[in-house]
Parts: C-alpha cells; structure tokens; sequence
C-alpha cells in the first residue's frame, strides 16, 4: 500500500513547517487552493505558516493534521491532471477549538486572518438550527467568557479582545468571501458588536485593525474517489483531502497590513487601490452566469456547468446576460472581452465537474449581488433588462421544482412565495429574507467534510 502524505517522507515536500503567522478560518477546499496556494508559492513561504481552522466539522482538520498539514492540489484541464503537494499550512483545528483559536489570533507572532466563511455567515442572527446565536455571543463577550463565541462575529471580537489583552500589536482582517466590499463588511459587524461590549476594545480595534477588501476567483469542485485516485497516482503518496481546482486563479486586494504579508503578488496576487470593478467582474458574469446556468441549464436537464455551456442555447442566454452587465462595468471593453473568453473557455473546462446543482444552493443570498445590481441598473437605464429578468424567472421555476433541488435557508418561506403567475411570483420571492446561518444538509455531508466549492 503506499505510504500516506507526511512531512517524514523523503520528497522534496518533506520541508520543515513554517512557524504560524497567519490565521485562517474556513478550512475547506477553496482555502487550499487560493490563499493556501499564494502562500505556498510566495517566496517568503518558509517564514509563513498557516493555522486553519474548519467552520465546526473537526474532520477535515483531523484528517490534515494525520498528514503534517500537507496536502495535494489537483488542477485539472483540458489534459492530463497536474498535482503538487503544497506545504503552507502548519497546523489545522476543529472550528471548536476556541481556546487554541484565542491564544493563536492573541499570540503576536500572528500578523494576519484570512477567512473563507460564506456570505451569510457574518450575520449576527441564530442559524437556521439555533447553533450560532449573536445575542448569546453578545452575552458572552460581555461575560468574558471568549471561549463560547460560536458566530463569525462573535468568534472574530473574542479573538481580537484576546490580542488586546495580550498586547499582541496590530494584524490585518482579510476576508475572500463572495461579497462586495468584504472587507468594509466585516469592519462594520466587527465593531458594530464591540461597541457593544466595550468601548475600549472598539478604539483599540479601530486603531490597530485593518480591514482588507478582496477579490477571489476560481472554482473548486467536490473532490470524488476518482480525484483520491489521481493525486495518489501522481505524488506517489495516498492523500485523504487532496484539493481540485481549475488552472485560472485570480487574488485582488486592497488595504493595509500593518503586521505584515507574505509575498503573495509573487505567486500572481494584486494589489489595488480599489477592488470594486474586480468584485463587480468577477460576481456579474462569472458568478451570475454560474446561477443563470445552475436555474436554466438544469431545467433543460443539464447536470453540470460544462454540460450547459456547450448547450447551443444556454450559451446564448450567457452572452446575453453577459452584454447587459457589461454595459455598467466601468472597465475597458476589451478587458471585459478577454475575460468573457477566458470565462467561457474555464465553463467548457472538460476536467473540472461543477456541478449545476452546488452552483444553485442558497439563491437567496446570491441573487440579490449577482443579478439585481444589473437589473436595477438596466431599469435605470430604461431598459427592459430581459437577461436578468430571465435569471429570476428561472430561478423562481427552480423553486417551483423544476432543474436542480432547492437548498436554501429560506427554501420553506420561498416555495410558498413562488406560487401563482409567474410575474406576482418573482416579485414576492425577491422580497423573501435571505435567513442567516448554515446551509441546510451541509453538515449531512460526511463524505466531503470541508466547505467545497466557492462558486
């Protein structure tokens, strides 16, 4: 049998692991092949080392750690796969393990936290099974008691007051989240909830805490037992996560880092004065052709993104839509062109299965920052904004039960609102509340225990 993935082999990936100088949150596939990636090719890498953790789940973190944190990245393309083994995490925690988590975000060897958590997990609000409330949080916080904090928020204040207590110096808060402005966003829960737990707490965040606005971009399928298979094949080792991914990747930033960064432009990584055309980009036609695909292209029996594209007529309905967001992207036009190929050539990629049913789970949250910015505008413009229009449309059919299954927060409140004539019935779902927390069934699935894709 061959031997497992660890530091003690003799490979060229048996390198020491870098001392920890950066904290991650989100320990899932996306995270190991973005900023897991960047920082294992910066060229500073020995010198920074990553501490995971996983949202809840402890599987995945006891899975890496059997492995010295090692694991394999499979970039699948046209051809043959590729696989390295990446180095960059130094140590991986159960999300649960918050007294490891508060003396690590304390600890001032610690200069940055990346997180990769999902959009609707900055909210404040009780998740859909009561796990994570914000009020609890709050009284927690306030007790002293850092340790029972169970929201992103409430798990973000405690770590930043357990680094004020220990004097441990400034660090940079670095979103990678599909929201625009993520960096802003995080700021205001951050300190909208200090502020109420301690004024004191609030000026030194405000004072020593930067915020960093960030742009992520590629796409990470489920990894299967063919993929295991494969990695194994290619490294010589048996990996039990090895990460798939696609050969594009794309980091933009903008902010401060007070403590420090590794060199990520090194890797590919830019840096900016202002994200938003990128987010704007990046969500609109990559992420909002994903959801016009995942709601249309399953209705005419679709299975996965690369199925559909290559439907003559879901690829119209794309460049379609694509025009009429294009049409308020304030960027060159022949920048969106190139990005519209690469988009469509990345869609067709025959090695990566993303599956159209992943891709339209928890429409609530996504819409309303892929599509309806688009829509307003074109109404704006005194258009009939028919590409959107047919988003929602199909959207909506979704949650009448055609194409993938629904899987939404608010899946019950949003059947019941997508009943009756088709016009009455997209204009009472997208009044539906996205509900705050975990996906329904995420936790179900045990075969694949890390957050998975970021589509």
């Amino acid at each position: 049998m061959t031997a497992r993935l660890t530091r003690a082999a003799p490979s060229s990936w048996g390198r020491p692991a870098a001392p920890v100088a950066a904290v991650h949150l989100g320990l899932g596939a996306f995270f190991r092949a973005h900023q897991a990636a960047y920082t294992h090719q910066a060229g500073d890498a020995e010198e920074w080392g990553y501490a995971a953790f996983t949202g809840r789940s402890p599987d995945l973190a006891r899975t890496l750690a059997a492995q010295d944190g090692l694991f394999t990245l499979l970039v699948r393309g046209a051809g043959e796969p590729t696989a390295s083994v990446l180095t960059s995490i130094s140590e991986s925690h159960a999300g649960t393990d918050t007294e490891t988590w508060l003396a690590l975000v304390g600890c001032p060897t610690t200069r940055l936290v990346t997180l990769t958590v999902s959009e609707a997990a900055y909210r404040r609000a009780p998740d859909a099974d009561g796990a994570a409330d914000g009020a609890a949080d709050l009284e927690a916080l306030r007790r002293g008691d850092h340790a029972q904090c169970r929201t992103i928020p409430g798990r973000l204040v405690a770590g930043l007051a357990a680094r004020r207590h220990a004097d441990g110096g400034p660090l940079a808060v670095v979103p990678c989240d599909n929201l625009l402005h993520n960096g802003d966003v995080v700021r205001r829960v951050v300190t909208d909830l200090a502020a109420e737990v301690d004024p004191g707490l609030l000026a030194w965040i405000e004072e020593s805490v930067s915020f960093v606005n960030t742009e992520v971009d590629r796409i990470t399928p489920r990894t299967t037992d063919a993929d295991v298979e494969a990695a194994e094949r290619l490294i010589g080792a048996y990996d039990a996560a090895p990460a798939v991914t696609e050969p594009f990747s794309e980091w933009v930033l903008a902010g401060a880092f007070p403590a420090g960064r590794p060199a990520w432009e090194q890797a590919g990584a830019l840096f900016v004065d202002d994200v938003t055309p990128f987010e704007q980009r990046k969500l609109w036609l990559l992420n909002g052709a994903h959801s016009l695909l995942a709601y249309a292209g399953s209705i005419r029996g679709h299975g996965t993104v690369a199925d559909a594209i290559a439907d003559p007529t879901c690829r119209g309905w794309v460049e379609e839509w694509w025009d009429e967001a294009c049409s308020h992207l304030p960027m060159a036009a022949d920048d969106l062109a190139t990005y519209r190929d690469a988009l469509l050539a990345r869609f067709a990629n025959p090695g990566i299965e993303h599956l159209l049913a992943q891709v339209a789970a928890d429409g609530s949250q996504k819409l309303p920052v892929r599509i309806l910015p688009v829509l307003t505008e074109e109404r704006r413009a005194g258009n009939d904004a028919s590409a959107a229009t047919r988003v929602l449309a199909a959207w909506v059919a979704h949650l009448r039960g055609h194409g993938a299954p629904v899987v939404d927060p608010a899946a019950e409140d949003l059947t019941r609102r997508a009943t009756g004539p088709l016009t009455d019935a997209v204009a009472r779902a997208r009044r539906t509340r996205p509900a705050a927390g975990r996906r329904p069934g995420r936790r179900r699935r045990r075969h694949r225990p890390d957050r998975g894709a970021h589509p």
